[in-house]
């Protein structure tokens, strides 16, 4: 199991992580799908969101504050839609090197960025209260293709393998980069985009003759295409009961920016 992944993982005994995987990954599907399809300019309801995933947050034993600080990873990958601010028709708002960038468009953009936010503190809440080997047996039990299963158990299991690939390779680098003192190592952008290039064809040579000696020695062990895993333990009521309350709290918002707040 990968190290990194692990440590993101935060060991408690919460009732979020004692609450059954299969339930936590569902209502976290819902939440993100629930979030995503909130009206762009329904703005009374993104608090509401919010704060319902703080009190999740705060049940699991994270802070809300963290966890909002980790969800920030998602800005600059919310940056993409930026073109929205140019793209939108409606009323002029600036004007910025022959664009023209409209009050539409600002409200879409800001809404992309703040569901990005939320949808992303709710994986991450998940993560931070489920365990990998946990969430891929949850995987299982919800019927998800047992190809992609075993996918992400092998990305799962070899990640700190990768990881060690690259350290490799950049020390290789950094060893073929020397400088004399006072003077910058290494060359100009384009030569650094060219050796980045180079490492990235080599870890993918390395990882593929890997994967092949992996595959080769679990066939050698028994290995038929599936992977054996224990029995699922059966899905209780009580379980089911706690993964309906955030379900009904996060269908009442959207019923609220439906109905009343929808621009």
């Amino acid at each position: 199991m990968s190290d990194s992944l692990s440590q993101r993982y935060q060991p408690g005994s919460s009732p979020l992580h004692r609450l059954d995987p299969r339930v936590k990954l569902v209502v976290t599907l819902i939440l993100v799908l629930g979030i995503t399809l909130t009206p762009a300019q329904a703005w009374p309801a993104y608090p509401l969101l919010w704060a319902l995933v703080a009190s999740l947050a705060a049940l699991g034993g994270t802070g809300a504050g963290r966890l909002a600080r980790m969800g920030s990873v998602a800005l600059p990958f919310a940056l993409a839609a930026a073109t929205l601010l140019f793209t939108t028709p409606g009323d002029p708002a600036a004007h910025v090197l022959g664009l023209t960038i409209t009050h539409e468009g600002i409200a879409r953009f800001a809404a992309v960025v703040l569901k990005s936010w939320l949808a992303v503190q709710a994986a991450l809440l998940l993560s931070l209260t489920t365990h990998p080997t946990d969430l891929l047996w949850a995987l299982s039990s919800l019927r998800v293709p047992g190809v992609l299963v075993q996918i992400l158990s092998f990305m799962i299991r070899y990640l700190d393998t990768l990881q060690d690939e690259v350290q490799r390779l950049n020390r290789a680098r950094a060893a073929r980069s020397a400088s004399a003192p006072g003077q910058r190592a290494g060359g100009n952008v384009v030569w650094r985009a060219t050796i980045a290039g180079h490492m990235a064809g080599s870890l993918f040579l390395r990882s593929l003759e890997r994967s092949e000696r992996v595959y080769a020695a679990m066939q050698a062990r028994g290995y038929r295409g599936e992977m054996r895993v224990l029995a699922a333990p059966p899905l209780t009521r009580r379980a089911v009961l706690w993964g309906a309350i955030p379900v009904i709290a996060l269908g009442l918002i959207e019923a609220l920016a439906m109905v009343w707040w929808r621009a």
